[in-house]
């Protein structure tokens, strides 16, 4: 177990969105089952599994859709672990699930789903930004616990890892969707002093598996970290 200059407990929490998916038709999956990862996702959990290969890790749990739990099994193999199920990292709650989303040949272009787009700051057309901030903070928290003294790995989704990222950061919640860092098969790394989170790391162990036009965020990090006043 390691400790700080204060007596207090280190405890890392890496945030790991999944690999690829086999999508050909380019649904908005959102929380639909049946939806797996790719050959190349596959690829990218391996990879992710190599990274953190030499990491104290004693704890793995995902989202319960098949994507995120097949993208924590290699990582929890790795360690000998088996992969928990926590519903609270789950996809963030989209009124578009199941739909193809485009202005020209999707959703957008039907007058009846405009009425949807009318509040971008809450949002109007899926889970409130808040409500994805409390559950994403409790899995945390909860695997926190669990690894205390150690590391932990927690699979989840894109938009609620920015979000919870935005909030522990002291950013506005609500944003441009091509702005987030969060790659596929990245990694956002919460270190907690006791219970106290005192940075915020952010790492593409797989990025050059990701294809360039999948390539999430403004500028990209291999790795890093930084100090965050939460």
């Amino acid at each position: 177990m390691r400790a700080g200059e204060d007596g207090k407990t280190v405890t890392v929490v890496h945030v790991m969105r999944h690999g690829e998916v086999e999508n050909p038709e380019g649904i908005l999956y959102g929380r639909l089952p049946g939806y797996h990862l790719s050959e190349l996702g596959r690829r990218m959990a391996d990879r992710v599994a190599e990274h953190l290969e030499g990491r104290d890790i004693t704890r793995v749990v995902a989202s319960p859709l098949e994507r995120a739990q097949e993208t924590a099994a290699p990582v929890a193999k790795a360690h000998g672990l088996d992969v928990g199920v926590d519903d609270r990292l789950i996809e963030a709650g989209n009124v578009f699930q199941g739909k193809t989303f485009g202005v020209g040949d999707g959703a957008l272009r039907r007058p009846e789903n405009w009425r949807h787009l009318r509040n971008p700051f809450r949002p109007s057309w899926g889970e409130p930004y808040i409500d994805q901030v409390v559950r994403m903070r409790g899995a945390m928290e909860s695997a926190k616990d669990a690894a205390r003294g150690h590391e932990a790995v927690v699979v989840s989704h894109q938009l609620p890892i920015w979000t919870l990222r935005s909030y522990v950061e002291r950013r506005r919640l609500w944003h441009d969707p091509r702005r987030r860092q969060c790659t596929l098969a990245s990694l956002t790394s919460f270190t907690f002093l006791g219970d106290r989170i005192v940075s915020v790391g952010y790492s593409e162990p797989a990025i050059d598996l990701v294809p360039e036009h999948l390539r999430g965020g403004p500028r990209r990090n291999t790795g890093g970290s930084g100090a965050v006043g939460a």
